[in-house]
């Protein structure tokens, strides 16, 4: 799913908001969220999961060309861990489609 659909598809379930608005709360979301990581903030939302920063610490890489080395810097990348809900709904789709057979491509 694209950041397209998930506007179209809310746009679709809440009548009283037209697409400029949908798009426009879904970016205000995105951007919080993404604005508080930068912060080093946690977010959870329950049911669904959580975002957090994980520290990479810094490594000696290799330069695949060349074969030469490469100091690597630290560096801060989000994590996203799914919640229970989240985990079992997936899940319980996934048992649905395996029993459906295979989707024609």
């Amino acid at each position: 799913m694209t950041r397209s659909d998930l506007v179209e598809q809310l746009a679709e379930r809440f009548d009283q908001l037209t697409q400029r608005d949908t798009e426009a709360a879904v970016k205000a979301i995105l951007d919080a969220m993404a604005d508080a990581l930068a912060r080093g903030h946690r977010i959870e939302i329950r049911g669904f999961g959580s975002f957090s920063i994980n520290r990479r610490p810094p490594r000696i890489g290799r330069n695949p060309r060349s074969g030469e080395q490469v100091v690597v810097p630290e560096k801060l990348v989000p994590h996203f861990k799914p919640g229970k809900a989240l985990r079992e709904a997936v899940d319980r789709r996934g048992d649905e489609a395996a029993a459906s057979g295979p989707t024609p491509d």
